[in-house]
């Protein structure tokens, strides 16, 4: 259990084990009651121990050790075997870890016991209903750590919960004394007769649930009975390959003793998986006149022309920044100049104009059936539309009037624009929650409601970052109790424990330091971070680039860098976004800035795709690869089944990803496995070793000599490969080995 969680009751421990009122049999020193199966008699008759009658289970644990034979550990914070440091855990579990329909979960904890017996640990899914719903042994973790690690896989979607059991492992631990103690001639038919005991108790036991097993055991206790044979006969009869494999299907467990259950949220794909693209709809179709030069926006309909060329790239998602009415005070030029002329549009971001506010649209783009068309038209093609929800207005937006308490005030009477020094947003008013939280907060809550209404069911969220987190905590609590299916992505590029902190609130995923991270090292410790240490509370959406973010590596590195970032964002993580632009290598800054040039937040833009794709000046070719990649192999789709691996060159990141894909009416069970060996020097060729952790693959068997057969996904090359493999990978051709390990 946590030991920063109150222990449950210890029960009552009597000499044999007994069934409580719903047929669970509670073993001495455990603190919730376990399946029959799960506890062989046979523990009993090898413990041989007696304890005294404990107090009532509600007694308090000062009260109860004024009784006579009083049980001392009534209201203790540790059971028999101490479980701790469970993970994934979020506050205690004031908050429940996120968990996606049929991805795995990583359950930790920290088991130990008192003496030398070997320990065993079992992680415990329980379904919505309460009913438990999966069994998986835990691993021990690193040696001397005393720490445990299994996967939980829940089926649906719900309020599930979870769970860790530990318990003294009564056939190892005799394996391993017998062993010792045969071989230094002490004690043998103790120990023989021991081992016959165990396991003729362990087939009587097992012999409803478990009858193969049980037919195993009992003639293995047979011969370990056997006086007539020799010593080493007897004992290798109870220690052989057969025995050993039946324990693990029908573990002998002793002192099972269990944490607490700990929430897990179960949501639907999107929350958690899926890819997206972003673009305009004002840029969709929108047409400059030759002569005169002004621009006529696009609008729903013609943006609408752009979605079968999306879907075809594999996309699952379409995100359209804010939609809204622009306003016109302080309204930005070109490049995020102060002055617009009087046909530029401005920033879609500075939300609200005499057209209205948060809860319209802007005239150009059309009207609430034209919008309503757009979403239809997304969804015939199984593209989901994801809206701008910016919590921010323009010095013209109706509220600015009617609601002046919702905004800061300055000391001359003006209210405060919006500030990220040393960037000035003189077109945006930023919103204040402490004046009249009841009253703002009542206002978004209907303006989201309204959007989920037209449709919506996937919302990016502007700069949650600036708005405090109980709102979050609040808005999306409110949000999914009424629609589960809503899903919120954070774009929080903030301090650590602000995005920490959004994850936990609600916030189904979230933006990430990817766009920064490109040095094999720094990948490699966030490539971690992410699919071990925070997947708990924290989905990252790894978007390659934004409206507002070019990184240098885009910048300088040429057509190389743009598919690098690509393969790494759309293979190392679920949930993966570009912008549009993107698959044209868009790569020209404005002079000191990570901003494109002539961004598309201040005007509009023409792009012709298909005249790119035709001249072979396009990516969109290698992205719809890269998803079609990702919706081939489950194993792409999960966030935390990531393993690092070696290699010898300084610039060349080697990870794998696995799954294990459970059966269905029309297919059958299979593992997926997949191995991204990539250089990451958009500059280079890059040639060294690859060293694989071959345990982290899974495999089934390797061939006589050591070796398994790989496809590349990429290039159609097939290797034999085994633990250390030459590469060599040219940046500017293909820079990556997408591998693929045929079983």
């Amino acid at each position: 259990m946590s030991t920063s969680q109150p222990s449950p009751k210890v029960p009552a421990a009597a000499a044999p084990a007994t069934a409580s009122g719903d047929g669970a049999v509670s073993r001495p020193g455990t603190t919730a009651p376990v399946p029959p199966s799960a506890v062989p008699a046979a523990a009993a008759a090898a413990a041989g121990r007696r304890a005294a009658a404990a107090p009532a289970a509600d007694t308090p644990a000062s009260e109860a050790a004024k009784a006579p034979g009083a049980d001392p550990r009534e209201g203790l914070r540790f059971g028999r075997i101490p479980v701790t440091n469970v993970q994934p855990v979020i506050e205690g579990g004031a908050f429940p870890a996120k968990g996606i329909r049929g991805a795995d979960v990583r359950v930790s904890a920290v088991v130990f016991r008192d003496g030398h017996d070997v320990l065993g640990a079992t992680a415990i899914l329980f379904a919505p209903d309460g009913s438990e719903a999966q069994r998986a042994a835990m691993a021990p973790g690193a040696k001397g750590t005393d720490s445990w690690e299994g996967v939980l896989t829940p089926a649906a979607e719900g309020s599930w919960s979870f769970a860790v059991e530990g318990w003294t492992d009564l056939y190892a631990t005799w394996a391993h004394n017998a062993q010792v103690k045969i071989n230094a001639g002490v004690d043998e038919d103790v120990m023989l007769a021991e081992g016959a005991l165990l396991l003729g108790n362990a087939a009587r036991e097992a012999k409803a649930a478990a009858p193969e097993q049980a037919k195993i055991f009992k003639q293995a206790a047979r011969t370990l009975g056997d006086t007539s044979l020799n010593t080493n006969d007897r004992l290798a009869a109870g220690t052989g390959k057969e025995v050993r494999a039946a324990v693990v299907r029908h573990p002998l467990r002793d002192l099972v003793t269990r944490s607490e259950k700990y929430p897990l949220l179960v949501e639907r794909d999107a929350a958690g998986r899926g890819a997206w693209y972003e673009f305009f709809p004002r840029s969709e179709g929108a047409r400059r006149h030759p002569e005169t030069g002004e621009w006529t926006s696009g609008n729903f309909r013609t943006a609408a022309h752009r979605l079968p060329a999306v879907a075809a790239m594999g996309f699952d998602v379409v995100y359209l920044p804010p939609i809204h009415p622009i306003g016109t005070i302080n309204r930005k030029g070109p490049n995020n100049s102060l002055v617009a002329g009087p046909a530029d549009p401005g920033s879609p971001w500075a939300i609200g104009s005499a057209d209205g506010g948060h809860d319209a649209i802007h005239p150009d783009l059309g009207t609430e059936a034209d919008f309503a068309a757009f979403v239809e038209a997304a969804s015939e093609l199984d593209l989901e539309v994801a809206l701008d929800l910016a919590l921010q207005c323009a010095p013209d937006h109706p509220w600015a009037a009617a609601h002046p308490e919702w905004f800061t005030t300055r000391v001359d009477g003006t209210i405060a624009y919006a500030e990220n020094p040393p960037k000035k947003y003189q077109d945006i008013y930023p919103l204040n929650f402490d004046n009249d939280p009841a009253g703002l907060s009542a206002e978004i809550l209907r303006i989201v409601r309204l959007w989920v209404e037209r449709g919506v069911r996937i919302f990016r969220v502007d700069n949650p970052h600036t708005k405090p987190v109980w709102f979050w905590e609040w808005l999306i609590g409110t949000i999914n109790a009424e629609r589960p299916d809503v899903v919120f992505l954070a774009e929080a590029f903030t301090r650590p424990a602000m995005m920490a902190a959004l994850g936990r609130a609600g916030f189904q995923q979230s933006y990430s330091y990817f766009t920064w991270r490109n040095t094999k090292e720094e990948l490699e410790e966030y490539l971690v971070h992410v699919s071990r240490e925070s997947a708990g509370y924290f989905r990252p959406n790894f978007f390659v680039n934004t409206p507002d973010i070019l990184t240098e590596y885009l910048q300088y590195g040429g057509p190389a860098a743009f598919k690098i970032r690509a393969i790494l964002a759309a293979m190392s993580s679920p949930l993966w976004g570009m912008y549009a632009g993107y698959e044209l290598y868009e790569h020209v800054a404005r002079p000191g800035s990570e901003e494109n040039i002539d961004n598309e937040k201040y005007e509009y833009k023409d792009r012709d795709f298909a005249a790119a794709e035709a001249a072979g000046k396009s990516l969109a070719p290698f992205i719809t690869l890269l998803n079609g990649i990702r919706r081939a192999h489950p194993a792409l789709l999960d966030l935390q089944n990531l393993s690092l691996h070696e290699s010898t060159d300084e610039a060349t990141l080697v990870f794998s990803k696995h799954k294990a894909v459970a059966a269905t009416d029309t297919e059958p069970a299979r593992k997926d496995t997949i191995i991204v060996v990539i250089n990451v020097d958009p500059h280079s060729m890059r040639e060294g070793e690859v060293i694989l952790d071959l345990d982290a693959l899974h495999l089934d068997g390797l061939s006589p000599d050591g070796t398994f057969i790989v496809d590349d996904l990429v290039t159609g090359a097939t290797w034999n490969w085994g633990k250390r493999n030459y590469f060599r990978l040219d940046a500017h051709m293909e820079p990556a080995h997408i591998l693929h390990i045929r079983r």
